[in-house]
């Protein structure tokens, strides 16, 4: 199974790269995980909801065209429900016997575009807080390489 993170914007900062390149390397190969950057639509220092509108459609398209037919996707939205470490390594368990790739989708400044919530099956809550999108790079791939960690009996989750 893959999981690939599908991210709008690029260009993070080294301590995103090597954060994320960490924990992505100490999965295993059979839990491979992928980093997918999508282009940020234009936005103005002073755009309009419109504009902001467009950017984000914009996003969401490059983001869903990232994605493969029979992937399980997860949104990553604040209203999404929120899991425990322990409730994201029976979710990770559960997409594993589904047999299909997952992609979890970060969306960019402004959020996903309703497309893109549309197609997620799955809604999840990193936190209420608002979070730096380059942190929930790296989150994420902690969080994931946790939940494995749990269910192969490693130590590290406690």
């Amino acid at each position: 199974m893959k999981i690939r993170i599908v991210a709008a914007g690029g260009k993070m900062p080294g301590w995103v790269q090597e954060g994320y390149a960490e924990y992505a390397k100490r999965l295993p190969r059979e839990l491979a995980l992928e980093m997918v950057e999508t282009p940020l639509g234009n936005r103005g220092q002073k755009s309009s909801p419109a504009l902001i509108e467009k950017a984000r459609q914009k996003e969401g398209e490059a983001m869903l065209a990232a994605l493969g037919q029979r992937d399980h996707v997860v949104a990553l939205d604040v209203q999404g429900k929120p899991w425990s470490t322990e409730q994201l390594s029976q979710q990770l368990q559960s997409w594993q016997m589904l047999g299909e790739n997952v992609s979890l989708l970060i969306g960019g400044p402004d959020g996903l575009s309703a497309d893109c919530l549309g197609r997620a099956r799955q809604r999840w809550s990193l936190s209420p807080l608002t979070l730096p999108h380059p942190l929930v790079r790296v989150l994420l791939a902690e969080q994931i390489y946790r939940a494995w960690s749990l269910l192969a009996g490693h130590p590290y989750h406690k």
